[in-house]
């Protein structure tokens, strides 16, 4: 781990020396449409980027974010989805270098929860207006993550909600593609154990959220990025009928629930059973099965955020 040097100084260095690498994912909703779009204006705000490289093919976007902080960079500007911003994370966790934060994806769940607008010109000046602030870092086992673990329905939906869909209706896309899959799902019983205690349901679903935000809707009023916990909670029961009518719920007004009126089971550390043994969807990438076990490393990774977002 490099030593880091204060946000105050880090923020600061960024305004000052201009030291930038840029990397975007080309692959992603909007990134081939709006990449010499981001390039010119990241350069109009000043910025001469020491690296300018866009990603068409995913698996080598992290030899490209490698070369990127290869050029010692302050601030790492990524552009692309969740999936692509995931990976960003876990190259820049306990660097003393910035995450910048371009929303081209399809839910922008990250940049939901940094509190970042949604639009590139937006999200470009903030690398300019706005600070370095450090926020949690999630961990299923040993794999880092910045957003969501998730389990069941949801494993189903990220295989098969087809691109195109996604490119054009954007969010609809999920729940849309979990309407076809529901029918023929069997509910699965999941075991939670936080600080001793071990919490049983039966569901369709069940999330582990870092950030505050899933499917571009917010989850809940009083999660956050930057609290040092983690959330878990079901979508519907083991009732078909009650995850359907969540999920269309969900799909049509965003609605929220506050921790404090839902059933939701908080904490630092989480050992996640199931039966049967499932895999796990980590902000994207199916790559672990259950018994899992989840923790939240507070301050694990600095991300530049408008100056408005509340740094604990």
């Amino acid at each position: 781990m490099s030593e880091l040097r204060t946000k105050d100084e880090h923020t600061e260095a960024i305004r000052r020396d201009r030291r930038v690498a840029v990397v975007v994912n080309t692959r992603s909703r909007r990134g081939r449409r709006h990449y010499f779009e981001v390039i010119e204006q990241i350069h109009n705000l000043g910025f001469e980027p020491l690296a300018e490289l866009s990603v068409y093919n995913p698996k080598r976007l992290r030899d490209l974010l490698d070369t990127a902080l290869a050029t010692d960079p302050d601030l790492l500007v990524v552009g692309g989805g969740d999936g692509t911003l995931s990976s960003a994370v876990r190259h820049v966790a306990h660097r003393d270098v910035a995450l910048g934060v371009l929303p081209l994806g399809t839910t922008n769940n990250f940049a939901r929860s940094l509190g970042l607008p949604l639009d590139l010109a937006g999200a470009i000046k903030v690398f300019e207006t706005g600070k370095v602030a450090d926020i949690d870092l999630g961990m299923a086992d040993d794999r880092p993550f910045a957003n969501l673990a998730s389990f069941g329905v949801s494993v189903e939906v990220a295989g098969k909600v087809k691109p195109w869909l996604k490119r054009v209706v954007g969010r609809p896309a999920y729940p849309m593609t979990a309407l076809t899959i529901l029918p023929g799902h069997r509910p699965f019983r999941a075991y939670i154990t936080v600080e001793g205690e071990r919490h049983e349901l039966l569901t369709h679903q069940l999330n582990i959220a870092n950030g505050r935000f899933h499917g571009g809707w917010q989850v809940a009023k009083d999660i956050s990025i930057d609290n040092g916990m983690l959330v878990a909670y079901q979508l519907g029961s083991g009732k078909k009928l009650r995850l359907l009518g969540e999920t269309l719920l969900r799909a049509t007004t965003g609605r929220w629930r506050s921790l404090a009126g839902g059933p939701f089971v908080v904490g630092r550390e989480m050992l996640l059973e199931t039966d049967p043994p499932m895999a796990a969807d980590v902000d994207g990438e199916v790559r672990l099965r259950t018994p899992i076990r989840l923790r939240v490393v507070p301050n694990g990774v600095r991300v530049m955020v408008p100056d408005s977002f509340e740094d604990r």
